[in-house]
């Protein structure tokens, strides 16, 4: 088993546009201390930790009781840059290693850190993020049994989990990064705080999933044309403060704002989306300003149905309870 908890994870600048809720690290921690719990109790024997600056890991375990049964743990020799790269370097470290599972402490931006170097390992995420549209918001104990189980293999990968889409990214022919969630252009030449909070400058957004019962920028196609993670689909639109329908779509926690749908396209598995840049733009991936284009750039967004195995901890433990394995007596 591997766990990746990003300290940085729910401390952008949206806690003070907006009213996100802030995830302090003894809270972190705290997940961390019940996950271990629930991986004891499948019998899990080892668990590799990320290493980081807030030494999540280690204050863990130092609070849990000796007599609890929980997995051996240990922290992946790695060196700690505090970016994002880490968690991308962890997960690659943990795939070569043969973890079962990985569970991951972030919101979307850290799943697609961890998503590009985890491979097939299973992922379960956790909330602890700004935007958590791909995050379970699942208790950590029941986590913890759920990966637990996936780990050691008890069900099959398919009935219990998913392989979640994934957009690529790719500037003048050239691929150069991804998103699970969206990936939207913004008029501007600078990335600035990273998290994007305001609307009228996004002249576009893809997204593999729209729901407006999340916030961020895909809960605009959940408003306009829902798209189900299941879904073998995509969406593609088209804003502008101009254009003449306007919807109210939830882009951050308590942050309700107006936007301008220009047009909206479906898009099918292999479709690409084109954006030329007329001046400059900011690429966000999943809620986060990543790349500057140059003008006349040519950026092409493409859907792809093959992105990582996202595991779904309420099939788990539907299955474990059908098939008694929650039973202890003789």
């Amino acid at each position: 088993m591997g766990i990746i908890a990003n300290p940085e994870a729910g401390k952008d600048i949206r806690r003070l546009v907006a009213h996100a809720t802030t995830v302090g690290e003894q809270s972190k921690a705290r997940s961390i201390r019940r996950a271990l719990v629930g991986l004891g109790t499948m019998g899990v024997k080892q668990v590799l930790v990320m290493p980081e600056r807030l030494h999540l890991g280690q204050r863990a375990i130092e609070g849990l009781d000796v007599q609890e049964a929980i997995p051996a743990v240990e922290m992946l020799e790695m060196p700690v840059t505090n970016e994002g790269r880490d968690s991308q370097w962890a997960a690659s470290l943990l795939h070569q290693a043969g973890a079962g599972c990985i569970l991951v402490l972030g919101g979307d931006g850290t799943m697609r850190a961890v998503a590009k170097g985890a491979g097939d390992t299973p992922l379960l995420p956790l909330s602890t993020g700004t935007n958590n549209v791909l995050p379970s918001g699942v208790e950590e104990t029941v986590a913890g049994l759920a990966a637990g189980a996936v780990a050691q293999e008890v069900f099959p990968l398919q009935e219990v989990a998913f392989r979640h889409k994934w957009l690529e990214v790719s500037i003048n022919g050239d691929s150069r990064d991804r998103a699970l969630v969206d990936v939207a252009a913004l008029r501007g030449h600078f990335v600035g705080s990273g998290a994007v909070w305001k609307v009228e400058n996004v002249q576009q957004i893809v997204v593999t999933r729209g729901d407006a019962n999340n916030t961020g920028l895909s809960a605009i196609a959940g408003v306009v044309r829902p798209v189900a993670p299941k879904q073998p689909k995509g969406v593609a639109l088209s804003l502008s403060p101009e254009a003449h329908r306007h919807v109210l779509a939830p882009i951050g926690p308590g942050l309700i704002l107006p936007v301008g749908i220009k047009s909206a396209r479906v898009l099918a598995a292999g479709d690409t989306v084109t954006i030329i840049a007329e001046e400059s733009l900011v690429l966000a991936l999943d809620g986060e300003r990543e790349l500057v284009v140059q003008k006349t750039d040519r950026v092409a967004v493409t859907l792809h149905l093959d992105g990582p195995w996202i595991v779904e901890p309420h099939r788990v433990i539907e299955r474990m309870t059908a098939q008694r394995l929650f039973d202890i007596s003789a």
